[in-house]
């Protein structure tokens, strides 16, 4: 596994000398694009846009458009930007995990202490377990400034990337209904959601899409013919709540006995 951050994680005056590792990858299939007549692959190039000729890497760098001319920023300008940051997570405040909504939440990365800083990170990690609590702050990676939080993730602490306000969208424009609920459809409802509660866990869930997509490449791969039944489209414009919710109570009762 390739560290993807060397930096710290500053917490107090201590600073934690760290390595930020992907935590996740993808579980979907690598499918390559081709053109259908002769099953070639088809190449995405850099192209100039006025000559219209390839351009390697290391002729491509990146650049602001300020008024009415480009200006191009290096690697040393990046990192002048805020030098602290490229190499520290300063940790700002500890808060409850929970006060975090789960639409702030993005990605989770793995974090191994670096040489001389087993102990520190030791302390942390069983710090934040005794407390409950998750630390907030800012960070640089990719030349982007991240928020995120650093919490015990089983015997390891991560780094989770969380939003910034500005990059929720507002939903003003969504049509959200303002109905009036009738107390026996409540009632059932939450019924059928305490029939159906249960502690989370995660091996229960599986990318079956990705699975079944692979049984259809290995079957046309051998030259059989597929066999699809497709499902049929919901065609009721209205339904009775009611009547809905007693037969899915109905339906779990006869699963669970």
């Amino acid at each position: 596994m390739k560290s993807i951050w060397n930096g710290a994680i500053a917490f107090g005056l201590v600073n934690i000398p760290v390595k930020l590792y992907a935590a996740t990858e993808s579980s979907s299939l690598d499918l390559d694009m081709l053109d259908k007549r002769d099953l070639s692959n088809i190449r995405f190039k850099r192209v100039n846009d006025k000559t219209g000729k390839e351009v390697g890497w290391d002729d491509i760098v990146k650049g602001y458009k300020l008024e009415d001319r480009y200006i191009v920023l290096s690697d040393e300008d990046f990192e002048a930007a805020s030098p602290e940051k490229s190499k520290i997570f300063s940790i700002q405040q500890f808060v409850q995990e929970e006060e975090i909504e789960s639409i702030y939440f993005e990605t989770p990365y793995f974090l191994e202490p670096q040489k001389h800083g087993e102990n520190a990170y030791a302390l942390l990690r069983e710090a934040l377990n005794k407390t409950n609590k998750v630390g907030v702050g800012t960070f640089v990676l990719r030349n982007k400034e991240n928020l995120g939080i650093v919490k015990p993730y089983r015997d390891l602490l991560i780094i989770n990337k969380i939003r910034f306000p500005e990059e929720l969208r507002e939903y003003d424009e969504l049509k959200v209904p303002s109905i009036k609920i009738k107390p026996g459809e409540l009632k059932l409802a939450i019924s059928l959601i305490e029939q159906t509660s249960e502690p989370f866990d995660s091996e229960k869930f599986t990318d079956t899409y990705t699975a079944d997509l692979l049984k259809i490449i290995e079957q046309k791969a051998k030259g059989k013919k597929l066999k699809v039944t497709m499902p049929q489209e919901a065609t009721e414009k209205t339904f009775d709540l009611m009547e809905k919710l007693k037969a899915s109570l109905a339906k779990n009762r006869k699963n669970v006995s």
